[in-house]
């Protein structure tokens, strides 16, 4: 352990082991701005681009080196958190119609799904495609409760995580006991799931943690769930895993790393909070960031835990 120093002009370190981690000289790159509340960021490698969700606009985005910001999808249904699944196809979680999709490669949509336990789906948030081809996303109540992100609608069931089988379409809830579930991520050998707990919408003291289940011998099922971090400033939205095991989670102040046994190893500083990020660009190393009414990108001294995609 060392004393709290700063590695990079955008960096903080509180962990000797974050000094590895980030580059002395690369600086925290304002991309664009002018959005009203970005999420879901997802690199696509062989079309050198990033898309990403301004969700209150009801648009996709797409960012490239050559060509910056242009509009990919709109109206976008009001989506969220997105990925890509093993065939290259996008994977949108959406506000309005309560439901979760895939962008096919002839450009049709296909709807994967809406209901779950006989009822409506709530408004899915956020999503990731484990290397079976299993689908994971949250759903909590949160595009439910007002019209900036979708439109208030009435939830009929609790929050819960979810697992879509791609063979036969069948969704299981693999975790119900959370207020608010949000982000997830595998760990880099798929043992371990880390899920941001955001808490209750509108609760005056909710729960708000990172947690961390383990992945049963099946590849289907979670036990455990027990608080790993929490965030603070702030609280735990999106998150990403390096090659490395840690988190890289979006804060209050900036993002946050977070190494596999819990402890802080430093932060990467941003004037705006940070809701989700993604690895990306030439070898996954460049950290993409949205961050409010923005978009920045750091090179970073590590790469996701995923890559190449």
């Amino acid at each position: 352990m060392t004393s709290r120093h700063q590695p990079s002009p955008c960096t903080e370190s509180h962990d000797s082991r974050f000094d590895a981690l980030v580059l002395f000289n690369a600086e925290l790159e304002l991309l664009a701005e002018g959005f009203r509340w970005l999420e879901g960021p997802v690199w696509f490698g062989d079309q050198r681009c990033l898309l990403f969700n301004d969700i209150p606009n009801n648009r996709t985005l797409r960012w490239s080196e050559q060509h910056g910001v242009s509009t990919f999808l709109e109206p976008s249904d009001f989506a969220n958190g997105q990925t890509r699944d093993r065939q290259g196809r996008l994977i949108q979680c959406h506000h309005r119609s309560r439901s979760l999709t895939r962008l096919e490669h002839d450009g049709s949509i296909t709807t994967l799904a809406t209901h779950a336990r006989g009822q409506r789906l709530n408004t899915p948030n956020d999503v990731v495609v484990k290397s079976d081809g299993s689908i994971w996303f949250s759903d909590p109540h949160y595009g439910l409760v007002n019209d900036y992100e979708g439109g208030r609608q009435t939830a009929e069931q609790p929050p819960a995580l979810y697992r879509l089988d791609p063979a036969s379409g069948e969704i299981t809830a693999v975790a119900t006991d959370f207020d608010g579930p949000n982000g997830l991520a595998f760990s880099p050998d798929e043992q371990l799931l880390y899920v941001a707990e955001s808490g209750a919408a509108g609760a005056d003291q909710p729960r708000q943690y990172i947690r961390r289940f383990t992945v049963g011998n099946d590849g289907r099922s979670l036990s455990g769930g027990e608080p790993f971090h929490k965030i603070t400033p702030g609280w735990a939205d999106g998150f990403r895993v390096d090659e490395h095991g840690n988190l890289w989670c979006g804060a209050a102040d900036g993002v946050h790393c977070i190494a596999p046994d819990g402890t802080l190893l430093g932060k990467v500083l941003v004037p705006r909070r940070v809701s989700n990020l993604c690895f990306g660009d030439r070898y996954g190393s460049r950290l993409f960031l949205c961050a409010s009414t923005a978009l920045y990108a750091l090179f970073t001294n590590t790469r996701g835990a995923s890559w190449p995609h």
